[in-house]
């Protein structure tokens, strides 16, 4: 086997561990969102969104981006056993230190948040209890890097299937006897859970003990500190710019558009969007491990790129052609009205996968300053866009801006890489994007301008002819009818 293909073979088998769990989560999701649809309706899919959204913008500030940063570190150690104790150690007294400040924060303007968020003080003890989920989430985050930068995609994988199964089975129960009242014990028991878990699996990793002394946690924390303050402060931004465009949606058109909103968004960001997370969890770490080489960084962005095409397109069109059945499926009729925001969504998605690819090459490098930069030029024409797109086109304006927003992106991210890092896609990248998106506007002029049963018919042999010359283009890079073979004889021995 060359060794580019046993790179596109690592790629896809940290994707399909991944994948798996992404699809376990996702059905998990739909059965989830289904019951908060029925029983919570768009006003308490609303209430969900701000409540999360608040809570996860305070997390982006108190956390000073360790999720990120610490996993560079964990992934550069290369097995040596006593750096790993000493990373180890310094992450769990900065998780513990960073999620008592996320906690203090959140209790002590908790009035100042219900006002904000909802117009009224009547959520402020809500969000005195919600304090409790920043230092759970916290600690979690702690277990999760140790298990990401070392690798271990079995025990994340086996925590992320019990997390969501157990997510179910607690909130949903609280979801039909007490109705909006039971989403923020909900999202305290979500937090415990996760916690336990991540806790459980990461306690399998055996770690020597050592002792680190303070100074020495202080001289460890300092780069790894200063690089995630920068990804915070992104993190703020971009998650501050979502929280003033649900804001302004509530105040423009009512709470129940800001829960279609955020139903439309779950569902690209979601379901569309689990390539994104399978692929990012190995992805991160081992673009980190050949940081420091461009011609690697190169070959490793482009390998990835690809796949996350090959793979997204088909996922992408079946979305385009069956969006109004997905949203019947997943929510029920009233939300309806996110379909076409949906069909513009998933257009987008092709610039998200492409520059999703590339700009994790900042954070590889450590090039924090750059990155929070690149970011927040993005987040000032991203909020202006959803702005303008809701005022002039309602939901289906923010589709377009989603659109219109990650392809200005790519042309950034691509152009800064070009620029510093001698950075391009192969020819084999610009044939597979361009074949997978002419596709995609096939099939969404299709949606929209023909009438059913013709645009069902052409939509569905448009997704065959993606998913067909996805497997074909998978087979080149992986040789899948070598790794079957490989498969059967494997069992033929035992």
């Amino acid at each position: 086997m060359s060794e580019q293909r046993a790179s596109y073979r690592q790629v896809m088998k940290a994707t399909s561990i991944f994948g798996g769990v992404q699809v376990f989560t996702i059905v998990i999701g739909i059965i989830r969102s289904k019951f908060i649809a029925i029983l919570l309706g768009p006003i308490g899919m609303g209430v969900f969104g701000l409540l999360s959204s608040t809570v996860a913008m305070i997390a982006s500030i108190t956390n000073f981006g360790l999720e990120t940063s610490a996993v560079k570190d964990l992934s550069a150690v290369n097995g040596n056993e006593i750096r790993i104790s000493i990373l180890t150690t310094v992450i769990r007294r900065l998780v513990w230190i960073t999620g008592l400040l996320g906690a203090i924060i959140t209790l002590s303007f908790s009035q100042w948040l219900s006002q904000v968020t909802f117009g009224n003080k009547e959520y402020t003890f809500g969000f005195v209890w919600l304090s409790i989920t920043l230092l759970l989430n916290q600690i979690s985050i702690g277990q999760t890097v140790l298990l990401r930068g070392l690798r271990q995609l079995k025990f994340m994988a086996q925590a992320g299937m019990l997390g969501s199964l157990f997510g179910l089975i607690t909130t949903v129960p609280l979801y039909y006897f007490f109705g909006i009242k039971g989403i923020i014990p909900g999202m305290i028991i979500t937090a415990i859970v996760t916690l336990l878990l991540t806790w459980y699996f990461a306690n399998k990793i055996e770690i020597k003990p050592l002792y680190v002394s303070k100074a020495r946690t202080l001289a460890e924390s300092k780069e790894m500190v200063k690089m995630g303050f920068m990804i915070s402060l992104s993190g703020m931004i971009t998650l501050g710019a979502s929280y003033l465009v649900r804001i302004y949606i509530s105040n423009v058109g009512g709470v129940d558009q800001v829960g279609l909103y955020y139903a439309g968004f779950a569902i690209i960001t979601t379901y569309v969007g689990l390539i994104f997370t399978a692929m990012g969890t190995d992805y991160y770490p081992r673009l980190s491990a050949v940081a420091s080489d461009n011609i690697q960084c190169k070959i490793v962005i482009n390998q990835q790129a690809e796949i996350a095409i090959l793979i997204l397109a088909p996922v992408i069109l079946v979305f385009l052609v069956f969006s109004n059945w997905a949203v019947l499926i997943l929510y029920s009729a009233k939300f309806s009205p996110i379909n076409d925001m949906i069909l513009w969504a998933a257009l987008g998605m092709f610039f998200k996968a492409a520059s999703w690819a590339i700009a994790f090459v900042f954070l590889a490098k450590g090039e924090s300053k750059l990155f929070f930069i690149s970011e927040l030029i993005t987040n000032i024409y991203l909020l202006a866009f959803n702005l303008l797109g809701y005022k002039f086109g309602g939901l289906t304006g923010l589709g377009i801006s989603f659109l219109v927003s990650y392809f200005l992106y790519l042309i950034q991210v691509f152009a800064i890489t070009k620029f510093k890092h001698d950075f391009s896609f192969s020819i084999e990248f610009f044939k597979i994007f361009g074949i997978q998106l002419l596709l995609a506007i096939f099939c969404f002029t299709a949606m929209k301008i023909l009438s059913t049963p013709y645009s069902y018919f052409l939509g569905v042999v448009l997704i065959i002819f993606s998913v067909v010359y996805s497997y074909k283009e998978l087979d080149k890079r992986l040789g899948i009818k070598s790794i079957i073979i490989e498969f059967k004889n494997s069992k033929l021995k035992k």
